[in-house]
């Protein structure tokens, strides 16, 4: 928390590599909640993209207030329903969607990882938007549920009861799934 707060001060004035450091540390746990949300990697770099512009655009009167973790998934989840609000809540089917590249080198490891996550991304997607966004946040984005009521403008317990139902909901759906 105190190197992003100095990583902003430097960025404040003018240091450009404070950019490229906030985002390296940040881009990728950031691209994974807007895949899960959005199921369209393409869609998702641009949300990523959009965030970083504007943080980077809005710097000179920023204010952190909490972790800048939190700030910029907050700000993901918001560019995420923007865009679902452009759309009509139009989303991509779960084929055409991208996947983002396993890291792994052995191929067998790989393959089961990029089948048991398209397992789990094709369970999701079959979640309510309010549960789907709640088990990705707390999950994912690693978020207390205090702070994802804050993010949702509900209360505590709304929140944990979406993430229960949601995670009860994936685990029909997933023994269902492993079953054929």
């Amino acid at each position: 928390m105190l190197e992003d707060r100095r990583l902003i001060g430097e960025l404040k004035h003018g240091d450009e590599e404070a950019l490229r450091k906030i985002y390296m540390e940040y881009k990728d746990n950031l691209l994974t909640v807007a895949v899960s949300l959005l199921h369209d990697t393409c869609a998702a770099e641009d949300v990523l993209h959009d965030v970083f512009v504007s943080f980077a655009a809005g710097i000179g009167r920023f204010q952190l207030q909490g972790s800048l973790r939190n700030y910029l998934t907050t700000s993901v989840v918001n560019r995420v329903r923007d865009t679902f609000r452009r759309k009509k809540h139009h989303t991509v089917e779960l084929e055409q969607a991208g996947q983002i590249p396993s890291q792994s080198g052995d191929p067998e490891r790989s393959a089961a990882f990029n089948e048991e996550a398209q397992l789990m991304a094709d369970a999701l997607a079959q979640l309510p938007v309010e549960q789907r966004e709640t088990i990705v946040l707390h999950l994912t984005g690693g978020m207390k549920f205090k702070e994802i009521a804050r993010i949702q403008g509900t209360g505590l317990s709304t929140v944990q009861g979406r993430y229960r139902y949601g995670i009860d909901k994936l685990r029909t759906i997933l023994k269902g799934e492993m079953k054929t």
